[in-house]
């Protein structure tokens, strides 16, 4: 009797530790899930800001290239992706695309003398290079945030509880533009 008490305790404090584990595990999760939402909300943040940004550009490009209106409507179009987009996914695919297309606005601008001495485009151009700096580095942590999230869920034993809850990866910030990827080439 005595040796059955003892092997029952022994089951039931393995069972208590597997328990504890099991919620902190889970618990860990949750937290690390919080993280890459809220990293991710930081840069929608940004992102907003550039969103809002855009047409006041856009109007001022208007105003002295007018005949340059394909590339406006790309823009344009690229901001209304976003507007549309209804998955983590498709957001950060909008937000390349309307990257790409900013850099064609400014490429225009750069024919335009007038344009590029316009003391409101040259306000909203450096806002727009703020803001861009500020999405760099939301990217940079939301990145950082979702490697942290998607390796406690994919090392072992840890996996097992990701899977019985149903924890899933989450898809990082990558530039999906191949041209973005090439060195730059500076010539003078």
């Amino acid at each position: 009797m005595n040796y059955t008490l003892i092997t029952l305790v022994i089951i039931i404090a393995i069972i208590g530790i597997i328990g504890l584990w099991l919620v902190s595990k889970y618990n860990s999760f949750i937290k690390l899930r919080l993280n890459v939402e809220e990293a991710f909300s930081t840069m929608d943040v940004y992102l907003k800001k550039r969103f809002d940004l855009i047409p006041n550009l856009v109007e001022t490009v208007k105003g002295y290239a007018s005949h340059e209106s394909q590339t406006l409507e790309k823009v344009i179009q690229a901001r209304n992706n976003i507007s549309n987009a209804s998955s983590i996914e498709e957001k950060l695919e909008a937000e390349n695309q309307l990257t790409s297309t900013l850099r064609s606005l400014f490429a225009v601008s750069e024919a335009y003398p007038d344009l590029k001495a316009n003391e409101n485009f040259i306000d909203l151009q450096n806002s727009l290079k703020s803001v861009e700096e500020d999405i760099a580095m939301s990217r940079k942590y939301y990145n950082g945030t979702v490697k942290q999230f998607n390796t406690a869920i994919l090392v072992f034993p840890a996996s097992i509880v990701a899977n019985m809850f149903n924890f899933t990866s989450k898809p990082m910030f990558e530039v999906s533009d191949n041209d973005e990827r090439e060195n730059v080439k500076v010539q003078f």
